[in-house]
């Protein structure tokens, strides 16, 4: 069985990991994107099954947790399963890669603690709440409630972010790119 280093990004939703997390997968062809399975509707067109999620039906689900096939899962909203399968892990893996993953901060923290010494767990996050509330917005994707129940968990989600390796503020993407480029460099350059 190969193995390799685990890169974890966790944020609140609207953060800007995933953009982070694309970036680094041009720059950092040695880097394999862990494509988590989720029980929520794709958004729009843009999604696609195997490439940005694993979509599966709630019974799907709950049947791969009975065959222990998950590193991590968890309920984050209510029917709206998310998990890390063992076996997209080995994939990249197997690929002579480095697994990067782009979850949710209670998924982060507990891949950190799997993973231990070959992870790297950075925590994303905007300098205020008010910018989070705005990027959501403008992804035009949020009823006001569904925004209201981000924001609430976006305020305890990054009360765990002491928790992580480390804190990076995304005020400037650019900055941000780089910060994360020099991270991630230095990591997998560690023996």
């Amino acid at each position: 069985m190969s193995t390799g280093k685990a890169i974890i990004f966790s944020a609140p939703s609207g953060s800007g990991k995933t953009t982070i997390v694309r970036h680094l997968i041009q720059k950092f062809p040695n880097l394999g994107f862990s494509i988590s399975a989720c029980t929520r509707d794709k958004r729009g067109r843009l999604e696609q099954h195997g490439k940005d999620y694993y979509f599966l039906t709630p019974e799907e689900f709950k049947q791969k947790i009975d065959q222990d096939a998950f590193i991590e899962w968890e309920e984050v909203y209510e029917g709206n399963f998310y998990g890390t399968l063992k076996e997209e892990i080995q994939r990249i893996w197997d690929n002579g890669k480095h697994v990067i993953f782009d979850v949710d901060v209670k998924g982060g923290l507990n891949l950190k603690k799997y993973f231990g010494d070959k992870g790297l767990a950075i925590f994303v996050k905007v300098p205020n709440l008010e910018d989070l509330a705005t990027r959501l917005r403008d992804r035009g994707t949020e009823t006001e409630e569904s925004l209201s129940r981000r924001m609430y968990k976006a305020k305890f989600e990054s009360s765990f972010q002491d928790q992580f390796d480390v804190v990076l503020v995304n005020d400037d993407l650019e900055n941000s790119f780089a910060q994360a480029e020099r991270l991630i460099g230095a990591f997998i350059n560690q023996p």
